[in-house]
């Protein structure tokens, strides 16, 4: 449960924010391109532009009985607010209800053509193809690693560490000058270049944590598909090669959203997409990956809290149950992260902690910043932060690793 007083949520209706940018220009613009890179047909298409022109100035529709199974909760979620203008409702219902229409706009979930079809797969697969060079350079660098006769040695295991959680992290921005993380001798491994836009950088103690503790199950809630995934995945890799995990599970989402959030059928394509490639080190990635899923090592977990608009502190039981037996919970993302704060006008200097301590276990933030919600930053940085880039809560070029 929630113990400190719960500030308001973010609106769409707030007046020069990035909310209010993002429910009257980006979400329907991604409407419009789910119309654009689908063939749907001119039924769905209609209905499609109709979503995205209400989200300007239109009111919330009810749920459509499309046979999914998280029908009757979605009717429970969305009730208080049918008929209400969608700017006028918390962000994040805004969000994660826009993408639960849209599936249920094109079928998703309904017997037929579209049955089953992501919406989103063009972006996927144009993430997964274009971030081909860079798949390579990883996966080379994971064999090598592999390979040395000192893989065993604790600094050669804590520096590849460090470097595959700063690639999950950033690993949406395959542009990133991250290769510096590999030249040369791997316990030459200079940080800095990677802390200097880290506003929270509690990497030394997830290291401690993951080298020390006894608990060797690793939970880790998976965000983008793409690139993104493929670090996640290599870093579930390193994990159980190298023994600081018995098992890794991976929380999935149980229907595309949030365009390019990860589902089980993306990790099952992300492996056929990584099977493909001439290079034998990246072939020898998915198999060990296969292995790992085959003997139940490497788990997929699909919940339909993680595409609900529910708060962390609302999290049913069970899903708690289940994160209570982790040693560390590795929470991916910008969404994931407004979902940890329920989306709220926390005081960014609050410890993040004081909020998340409904957690039942330690849990790591690795999120980049694309929203206006934060915790747990020092107030002089703050306000320089204000200073010189008013837009560092929302430009994706600031991050954070956070340990609770």
């Amino acid at each position: 449960m929630l113990k400190l007083p719960s500030p308001p949520p973010l609106l769409g209706s707030e007046p020069g924010s990035f909310t209010q940018l993002t429910v009257t220009h980006r979400l329907p613009a991604i409407v419009r391109r789910v119309i654009a890179e689908n063939s749907f047909p001119p039924d769905i298409n209609n209905k499609l532009e109709r979503l995205a022109n209400d989200l300007v100035d239109g009111c919330v529709p009810p749920l459509e009985d499309d046979g999914g199974a998280d029908v009757a909760a979605w009717r429970n979620y969305i009730s208080p607010y049918i008929g209400q203008r969608w700017v006028d409702i918390p962000w994040f219902v805004t969000e994660t209800y826009l993408y639960r229409k849209i599936i249920e706009i094109a079928g998703y979930f309904r017997p037929g053509e579209w049955q089953g079809a992501d919406p989103f797969k063009a972006q996927k697969q144009a993430s997964l193809e274009t971030s081909a060079t860079a798949i390579i350079a990883l996966c080379g660098e994971l064999s090598q690693w592999l390979q040395s006769p000192s893989r065993a040695e604790f600094e050669e295991t804590r520096k590849m560490l460090v470097a595959l959680l700063y690639f999950a992290l950033w690993g949406n921005r395959v542009d990133l000058s991250l290769w510096s993380a590999f030249e040369g001798n791997r316990s030459s491994f200079d940080i800095r270049r990677q802390q200097e836009h880290l506003l929270a950088d509690d990497t030394p103690q997830v290291v401690n944590l993951l080298t020390s503790s006894k608990n060797k199950r690793i939970d880790l809630i998976a965000d983008n598909a793409g690139f993104e995934f493929v670090c996640d995945l290599c870093l579930a890799d390193f994990l159980l090669e190298s023994g600081l995990a018995s098992q890794v599970n991976l929380h999935l989402k149980p229907h595309p959203t949030f365009v390019s959030d990860a589902t089980l059928k993306d990790f099952h394509d992300t492996l056929g997409f990584l099977a493909g490639f001439e290079q034998p080190e990246v072939v020898a990635l998915a198999k060990r990956l296969e292995t790992g899923w085959e003997e139940k090592r490497l788990v997929c977990v699909e919940d339909w809290f993680w595409t609900s608009p529910l708060a962390g502190w609302e999290m049913p039981a069970p899903m708690r149950e289940e994160l209570a037996r982790a040693g560390l919970t590795v929470v991916k993302g910008d969404a994931n992260y407004r979902r940890l704060l329920g989306d709220r006008h926390w005081d960014f200097t609050i410890p993040l902690g004081d909020i998340v301590c409904y957690l039942p276990a330690p849990a790591v933030a690795l999120r980049t910043l694309k929203s206006e919600v934060a915790a747990g930053l020092d107030p002089a940085q703050v306000q320089e932060l204000n200073r010189s880039h008013p837009d560092w809560l929302t430009n994706g070029q600031w991050g954070v690793i956070q340990l609770v």
